[in-house]
């Protein structure tokens, strides 16, 4: 039996950008599943066993919890984020790379750059 195919979660208030992101993840050979808010899924993470995402794709500014927080909250599980964000603040993106997100790319962002983002996340490069 073949390992099963690994998949991206992506947490993005926008459902127009959740699509478009899924989208390009498809093009790719990337599963992804999308959630609307960080609130939905860490909420989600530890309610199904088997649940385990390769890689998580963060929005910062959402309501509620932001995307700060939420990697703030997987913090050790060794999950790796990649941030997408329509507001590029240096504080912001320093803070997130320091936190160890692999990744941190502004809305819109170059399709080849997000690419390679993905496939080190995944180990596919």
């Amino acid at each position: 039996m073949g390992k099963a195919q690994p998949f991206v979660v992506v947490v993005d208030d926008d459902e127009s950008v959740s699509r478009a992101i899924k989208r390009l993840l498809r093009s790719i050979g990337v599963a992804a599943e999308s959630f609307a808010s960080g609130e939905a899924f860490l909420e989600a993470l530890p309610s199904i066993r088997s649940y385990h995402p390769a890689c998580v794709i963060l929005d910062v500014q959402m309501p509620g919890l932001n995307g700060l927080e939420v990697q703030r909250r997987l913090a050790g599980s060794g999950l790796p984020v990649i941030f997408i964000t329509a507001h590029d603040d240096i504080g912001i993106r320093e803070q997130a790379l320091s936190a160890g997100a692999l990744a941190y790319l502004r809305k819109p962002f170059d399709d080849e750059i997000f690419f390679r983002a993905v496939r080190s996340a995944l180990g596919m490069e």
